[in-house]
């Protein structure tokens, strides 16, 4: 199952979930992103009713990015709450979104 294409209105009511909220910062231009894309699929297939896995496309909205200080992407945040709770910029193995997800189950 693909992972959620976030809006910012969709984006700012789900970080509030007691669920991790895992979202990919993206953009269609990307080299990187569209290589991390399959892990983020992956993730949300793996993860279904138990954490929200997205995608927001920053040319879609650069101010929301701005606001949380995306500079380079692909950039990965988990959110759980309402707060951020881990960042990772760059593409990793999906071992270590896992290990960030299982913690905060």
């Amino acid at each position: 199952m693909p992972a959620i294409h976030f809006t910012e209105d969709a984006f700012k009511k789900a970080i509030q979930s007691s669920q991790p909220v895992l979202v990919d910062f993206w953009a269609p231009w990307c080299g990187p992103c569209k290589a991390l894309g399959p892990t983020i699929d992956s993730l949300s297939d793996l993860y279904q009713g138990k954490a929200v896995v997205a995608k927001i496309n920053i040319d879609d909205v650069p101010e929301l990015a701005v606001a949380l200080e995306v500079s380079s992407i692909p950039t990965v945040k988990i959110f759980k709450n309402g707060a951020e709770i881990e960042s990772f910029t760059g593409a990793f193995p999906q071992s270590k979104y896992q290990k960030v997800l299982e913690a905060n189950l």
